[in-house]
């Protein structure tokens, strides 16, 4: 996922982090600086779904405007499937401490 609060925040008009952290206290959303500069330059560790709903409400947007989902992110990070060679390979290397019958006395 993308985060795009400030493309949506260009859209309301709003320019500056400052600008629109005023706006979401007015809204009474108070915001820290350090996360309100992770939210505007698109790296927001966590965010709550009541503070989520007052940015939208200022941006007058919707939760799917400020995610954007990204298949290409997905499906490259999917583990790709070993050949055969490879899986007949390690298949043939032992496994060291797996040869007992019984377990230690």
């Amino acid at each position: 996922m993308r985060w795009n609060m400030r493309m949506k925040a260009a859209e309301a008009g709003i320019w500056k982090s400052t600008e629109l952290r005023r706006r979401l206290a007015d809204a009474g959303l108070e915001i820290s600086a350090g996360k309100m500069s992770g939210l505007w330059a698109g790296t927001p560790t966590t965010i709550r779904l009541d503070d989520l709903d007052v940015i939208c409400s200022v941006l007058g947007c919707t939760p799917s405007d400020l995610l954007l989902c990204e298949p290409e992110v997905v499906a490259a990070r999917k583990p790709k499937k070993p050949t055969a060679a490879a899986r007949s390979q390690a298949r043939a290397q032992p496994i060291p401490g797996r040869r007992r019958t019984k377990p230690p006395a």
